[in-house]
């Protein structure tokens, strides 16, 4: 794990509101998922993980299947990438495989406090631009993994749906669902 700094900020309103003063919008937030499975103090555990993208899903009215683009908490440790990896799986069945994933924090590092609004910030602009960002620094894929993990370059692509994931410290889980404006 690498860790980083910065600073991501955002002017949350309705759409209709947005739509109304002619904003640029750059993308909805349709749901938001949390958890706390306080399993261990530094170790994730895969039901928190997976109860707050479920949780979003939920809060989104979406089902799995429409989701193209997953924001992954990805600190670059093993611990947390598998865990995080198997959420994924739990939520995701047979689709997790095929759902491009990444994280950006193998380019500014984890910014702690500010990483799951920096992730946010990525995942909209991904979204804005249809163009997902691309993991790096990466020699090889841990097996157990079994993601589609966007490596070397970015990866052009129109998702409609997309989920960030931010996992912290105790099993505290949040979860965006976000959808592209067209």
């Amino acid at each position: 794990m690498t860790l980083g700094e910065g600073a991501a900020m955002f002017t949350l309103e309705t759409l209709e509101s947005a739509r109304a003063r002619n904003a640029t919008i750059y993308a909805e937030i349709v749901g938001t998922g949390s958890s706390a499975d306080a399993s261990h103090v530094t170790q994730p555990h895969p039901d928190g993980a997976a109860a707050a993208m479920r949780a979003a899903l939920k809060d989104a009215s979406a089902s799995s299947d429409e989701v193209g683009y997953l924001s992954a908490h990805g600190t670059g440790t093993l611990v947390n990438d598998v865990t995080e990896a198997a959420a994924i799986h739990q939520v995701f069945g047979p689709l997790a495989s095929k759902i491009p994933v990444s994280s950006t924090k193998s380019l500014h590092g984890h910014s702690i406090g500010a990483s799951g609004a920096l992730e946010a910030l990525a995942t909209i602009l991904a979204l804005k631009e249809s163009l997902l960002p691309a993991n790096t620094g990466i020699t090889q894929v841990d097996p157990a993994i079994d993601l589609d993990i966007i490596l070397g370059a970015p990866r052009k692509a129109s998702p409609k749906l997309a989920l960030s994931n931010s996992l912290a410290f105790g099993g505290l889980n949040a979860v965006l669902a976000i959808r592209s404006i067209e």
